[in-house]
């Protein structure tokens, strides 16, 4: 029994391991670190952004295996969490779109050639605002 449960977590941390490496390595592929630190003008601070993403993984597995753990800091770091994250997911959609060229091809079909910073922010605006209402709204509790 006890030989079982250590195999099952071998196995489970094996696979954990993999698909974060194929994450962090998806992330870099598309470009949203090396971006995000070129934005920021701090490539000499490289690192501190390597060990902040990879440390917000590590506690977003442990808070997500173990959901009995509480976190003391209640709603204001909740809303720090989920502003944060809405930025990273955002982060990431954008470059992937980026890197697919949605954009550019979206833009051409529709003869876009002026006022495309002012459709970037309509869709971002969109976005955030469709999520406040969903979340605020209490549609999450209608099925």
């Amino acid at each position: 029994m006890l030989t079982k449960h250590i195999v099952m977590g071998l196995c489970g941390l094996a696979a954990g391991v993999g698909v974060s490496a194929g994450t962090f390595a998806f992330l870099i592929v598309i470009g949203v670190i090396p971006r995000m630190i070129g934005k920021c003008n701090r490539a000499a601070e490289t690192i501190h952004f390597e060990n902040a993403i990879i440390c917000g993984g590590i506690v977003g597995n442990v808070l997500s295996v173990f959901p009995g753990l509480s976190v003391p800091l209640g709603p204001p770091l909740l809303c720090l969490y989920g502003f944060s994250a809405g930025i990273f997911v955002g982060c990431i959609a954008v470059a992937l779109a980026e890197i697919l060229n949605t954009f550019p091809i979206t833009f051409r079909r529709m003869n876009l050639k002026e006022g495309l910073p002012w459709v970037m922010v309509a869709m971002a605006l969109g976005k955030s605002v469709g999520s406040f209402c969903y979340f605020w709204g209490g549609y999450f509790m209608q099925q």
